[in-house]
């Protein structure tokens, strides 16, 4: 039974359809990659499929009560808002109850007032009426599995943080479908490899929007593309769909060459005939007109972009040399002892988890931060040009035109004057586009446009810093082959493996502890090199008191262990965790004098509550203990 149906969708904004009588179902256990390029609407459709636009026409149909959860592409506004605020707020109607018990559990100390003790107890109860704790354990589990600072404000976040807050959101409620745009933006290597496993174990439907080809290939079990306001349905993987959809295109060309052909024939048929006769045959007349709507309405395939890079002069051999370097960011090492040659014409790549200090080794390297011991030297003759991995240098509010032209009318590249907005066509901005605000583009168009600025200024010395973001695959291709011609100096950070792959000659790669080690060849290569992983340390057994005799467990079957006990093994730290703040909660209200002052019954009820979560404490400790073993 299909979880959704869209039944003839359409919704315009303008003149041109974004969906054109599109039709297709979502089953659970589904995982389809929704795929075309950037400003066909593949946001708009994941927004009508999650009831936040309503279609101009069609039916949408949803299986009753269905959990849907979304990722959206773009990140936040700064808020200070806490990650466990955001990540419990993905549970509707109990999101701000979790929430607020949290940041009371958390400020609970020794001395608290007995109007701090009776809220705690407020919120317990009300918790226990709405079965708050199951889902508390399960936000306490989601934070643990992402590594999320509960307690951090969102704006204090990086990117790849951020997304990761938002990951949580949208798997907290457990979904039954999960629409996730772009879900690998500023996520690092071992977080996407962590959410491609997780996504691979999820039974529900999943329908997602990705540009990383590694991710694609490994969990699509069929591609949804959206070309021209059509949706067509591929199954198979991502290297059939390329075969099939290059045969199909082969096949279009051939019938509009055909089409175009008799068009014309006709166009000078009825030119002819008005000359040679009085009467024309009306039949043939009806149909010339039959074709020149047809023709009319026919939407062309979307251009490729031409990407041409302004070079500037030569640099010199050595670009940048980097001795014995390191730097500490409030007593914590990020470089340690680190050096470097980089020489004209290498591309290199940065690798490293979401805040190891792959953006600070660039400011470092060039001379934007000085290190606290070791020299860096810059090569002569160099133009620097910089992308910037989170937009900061576009204005929102200026027209498309104004970020690039500033002011002219035409822009040199490579010695060629040309007009802006030609130049913006390069790049598939329309000339109506380019009069639009920044503010209205879509994430991949915002891509392609600081790409257009940053190729019209003279480089020799490109830093990129996740510049495949929002691109969507045809661009990302294209960009590839012009950073594999370009001459000058290629320093990349990207989590994109196949994009790594693809571009870059070695990597720097951040091992932890200051540790940077540089590697020959792309992401693949340094799998291969890189030394073999330390066996983690066995956990010891949890020692309980002698006195408590916990039910009886079934012993932990010796080897590999299945795919529930795995999960329960996850699950367990976030569960006691969560356990021991009730147990504090109630051995504080417990030892308060006046506690003992209430009726009996309400005495008892709480001592026995006490003796029953302590009991389960231990339960879930030996049971930790077995599983670990």
């Amino acid at each position: 039974m299909p979880l959704l149906n869209a039944d003839r969708l359409s919704i315009a904004f303008g003149a041109e359809k974004l969906l054109d009588d599109a039709s297709f179902q979502l089953d659970s256990g589904e995982r389809v990659c929704l795929t075309g390029r950037n400003g066909t609407g593949k946001t708009t459709l994941l927004r009508l499929l999650a009831g936040e636009l309503q279609p101009d026409s069609g039916d949408l149909w949803r299986q009753p009560g269905l959990r849907v959860a979304t990722l959206a592409q773009e990140l936040p506004a700064d808020t200070v808002a806490t990650a466990f605020e955001i990540v419990a707020g993905g549970l509707d109607g109990l999101g701000e109850l979790l929430a607020e018990y949290h940041e009371a559990a958390v400020h609970l100390t020794n001395d608290a007032t007995p109007e701090q003790l009776q809220r705690v107890e407020r919120l317990q109860h009300e918790l226990e009426a709405r079965d708050g704790w199951r889902w508390q354990q399960r936000v306490e589990t989601v934070m643990t599995r992402l590594q999320l600072p509960a307690d951090t404000p969102l704006r204090e976040l990086s990117g790849g943080w951020r997304r990761r807050v938002l990951l949580g959101r949208a798997l907290v409620s457990e979904p039954e479908v999960l629409l996730l745009d772009e879900p690998t933006n500023h996520l690092d290597l071992e977080t996407i490899q962590w959410l491609e496993e997780e996504l691979l174990e999820f039974r529900g439907g999943l329908l997602f929007v990705t540009h990383d080809r590694a991710l694609l290939q490994r969990l699509a079990t069929r591609l949804l593309e959206l070309d021209r306001g059509v949706l067509t349905s591929w199954p198979g993987d991502y290297t059939a769909f390329l075969e099939k959809k290059a045969a199909l295109l082969e096949v279009e060309a051939r019938h509009n060459a055909k089409f175009d052909k008799n068009l014309a024939q006709e166009e000078a048929w009825i030119r002819q005939g008005i000359k040679a006769r009085r009467t024309r045959n009306e039949g043939r007349v009806r149909a010339l007109l039959a074709l020149r709507e047809e023709h009319r309405q026919r939407r062309e395939q979307t251009g490729k972009a031409r990407f041409e890079l302004e070079q500037a002069e030569t640099s010199g051999k050595r670009v940048i040399e980097a001795k014995n370097i390191r730097y500490a960011w409030q007593d914590t090492p990020l470089i340690r002892d680190f050096s470097v040659q980089i020489m004209r014409g290498d591309r290199i790549g940065l690798i490293g988890p979401n805040g190891s200090g792959k953006t600070t080794l660039l400011n470092l390297l060039l001379g934007r931060l000085t290190p606290d011991a070791g020299q860096v030297r810059l090569g002569t003759k160099l133009e620097i040009a910089w992308f910037d991995q989170l937009r900061e240098r576009l204005d929102p509010e200026q027209t498309v035109l104004d970020a690039v032209a500033e002011g002219r009318e035409t822009v040199a590249i490579n010695g060629r004057h040309r007009h802006v907005i030609g130049y913006l066509g390069d790049f598939l901005f329309t000339p109506q586009r380019v009069r639009s605000p920044v503010k209205s583009l879509s994430g991949g168009e915002r891509n392609r446009l600081l790409l257009a600025r940053l190729f019209s200024q003279p480089a020799n010395l490109l830093v990129m810093d996740e510049p495949t973001n929002d691109l969507d695959l045809e661009t990302l291709e294209l960009l590839e082959e012009l950073l594999l011609d370009y001459s000058g100096t290629l320093l990349l950070v990207s989590h994109d493996r196949a994009f790594l792959d693809n571009v870059v000659t070695s990597c720097l790669v951040f091992e932890g502890s200051g540790t940077v080690r540089e590697y020959v060849g792309g992401y693949s290569d340094w799998l291969r090199q890189r030394p073999a992983p330390k066996p983690a340390p066995v956990a010891k057994p949890v020692q309980l008191p002698k006195s408590v005799s916990p039910p009886a467990l079934k012993p932990a079957r010796p080897g590999k262990l299945s795919y529930n006990e795995r999960r329960e093994l996850e699950q367990l730290p976030a569960r006691i965790e969560a356990l021991e703040q009730r147990q504090q909660v109630l051995q504080m209200l417990t030892a308060d004098p006046a506690f003992y002052k209430q009726e009996s019954e309400t005495v008892a009820q709480r001592l026995e509550e006490l003796r029953a979560l302590e009991a389960e404490l231990e339960v879930a400790y030996e049971r930790w203990a077995a599983l670990e073993e």
